[in-house]
């Protein structure tokens, strides 16, 4: 081959290159690919997070107060544009402390590397941009306006307040963090439920209510309050649920005697009286649920079935199942020792069991407005009751599916469809725990070993060309 044709080749090789690289790199300009191999995919959003930018019908905001030159910008970035790949009007401002003081003043901006989400005009402070404080944080802000999760007490109720195991501080605290505003109410001093009030929770008063308290808690469910409604069994042949029969009656269902038993709990180790949950009825509250929960003692309840119907008008129910046991689960009414077995002749109810119920009714018609255009449309109301309060309180609170459930009967009640399920879980554990002599061991090989090592490979092969 002549050098002419070998330097037209080589020089027709050279173009050829550069154009592929030129197409290569244009390619990667208009085209993305990306693959996350972390342990859990950790790089990529939860699909609870994908569900909620999924629910925010407006652009979202992150203001970052980071200096220009900061280390952390970049990785800033990344956490942020995992959920523009999701939602694609969510835009990203950063600003320079040291040359806008006015407005690290006006967003309250206490260090650098501090985030602000704005939403709907909504705000909200980040101090971190993980996944779980940003989808929290977005929780927080796609509701508006001052509705309240109130609990009553005055009657040995769960405390909101209470860290002890039988206390309800961790599920007002979760609450809390899902945007919904959480008080407590006492009706001996302030006796009326706030117009503000969202849901009104009953979570198993120990002590009867007055029938005064009975009467306000009646009325509150009659003008079309959302109420969640906990029980537990009966102790010592007292049942404070009985104060509460005029609720009862008006909602149609009936508190039955005795502690489920259920023979599959007793199959797994446990005491015969924990409940837990396989699987679950049709029921919005718990569509797309597949989380265990744990009931340490629950009752049954009887309800007027009318599960598929719409609710013609506001005084008609619609009742559906929440939790249900298998036929081998009774009630006992007898005490809980010895050998248990069902004696219908002694008041024992024989399964299956509903534990757990929702009923929603239409709202009533509203007024029209004075202009005489037609009033907006009221929600439906909605109660819950379930057979158990212990399963929110603290001491079993972090176990299995509980928190989740709670949360999803609290949203579920507020009228928030759209937050159902949507629980971000926190981030893998990425510490690696050594025991002592392992750390050591680390020590000696990097200190002694892996130097040595190299300097015997050095010396080697020194010798080994010097004998060449």
């Amino acid at each position: 081959m002549s050098k002419k044709k070998l330097l037209l080749q080589q020089l027709l090789s050279a173009v050829l290159f550069v154009a592929v690289l030129g197409m290569a790199g244009w390619l990667s300009t208009r085209y993305t690919l990306e693959a996350d191999w972390t342990a859990g995919n950790r790089n990529t959003l939860t699909e609870a997070s994908q569900k909620q930018l999924a629910a925010l019908t407006d652009p979202v905001k992150f203001l970052i107060f980071i200096y220009p030159r900061s280390e952390m910008r970049q990785a800033l970035e990344a956490d942020i544009r995992r959920y523009q790949r999701f939602k694609s009007d969510i835009t990203v401002e950063f600003i320079d402390p040291s040359a806008n003081p006015q407005k690290v003043k006006e967003y309250n901006i206490s260090r650098a590397g501090e985030a602000v989400l704005e939403y709907q005009g909504r705000r909200e402070n980040l101090s971190a941009t993980t996944e779980q404080a940003i989808t929290t944080a977005l929780q927080r802000l796609a509701y508006g306006g001052e509705r309240w999760i109130v609990f009553l007490e005055g009657h040995g109720e769960h405390g909101i307040d209470d860290t002890e195991q039988d206390g309800y501080s961790g599920f007002a605290q979760l609450l809390r963090d899902k945007g919904l505003k959480v008080q407590s109410l006492n009706l001996a001093t302030h006796p009326r439920v706030p117009d503000n009030a969202a849901v009104l929770v009953v979570a198993s008063p120990s002590r009867p209510l007055l029938a005064g308290e009975a009467r306000l808690v009646a009325e509150y469910v009659q003008n079309g309050g959302n109420l969640l409604w906990l029980a537990d069994p009966p102790e010592g042949g007292k049942d404070p649920a009985a104060s509460l029969e005029p609720v009862a009656k008006m909602l149609d269902v009936s508190w039955l005697r005795g502690t489920g038993i259920l023979l599959e709990s007793a199959a797994l180790g446990l005491p015969p009286f924990v409940y837990i949950t396989t699987q679950y009825p049709a029921n919005p509250v718990t569509l797309g649920f597949g989380e265990n929960v744990l009931f340490p003692l629950v009752r049954g309840l009887s309800y007027k079935s009318q599960a598929g119907t719409a609710p013609p008008d506001s005084t008609t129910w619609n009742a559906q199942p929440l939790l249900t046991t298998s036929d081998q689960a009774w009630l006992e009414t007898g005490a809980l020792e010895g050998e248990l077995a069902l004696d219908e002749a002694q008041g024992d109810t024989k399964g299956p069991l509903t534990l757990g119920v929702t009923l929603t009714r239409a709202a009533a018609a509203p007024a029209p407005a004075a202009d005489g255009a037609p009033a907006p449309t009221a929600p439906a109301q909605r109660v819950a009751l379930v057979g158990d309060s212990d399963f929110l309180a603290n001491g079993y609170f972090g176990q299995l599916g509980n928190s989740l459930l709670g949360l999803n009967l609290a949203q579920w009640l507020a009228s928030r469809d759209e937050q159902l399920n949507i629980d971000v879980p926190k981030a893998p554990d990425r510490a690696l725990m050594l025991p002592g002599w392992g750390m050591y061991a680390i020590y000696i090989g990097f200190a002694f070993l892996l130097p040595a090592g190299l300097l015997g490979f050095g010396v080697t092969r020194w010798i080994v060309r010097r004998r060449k």
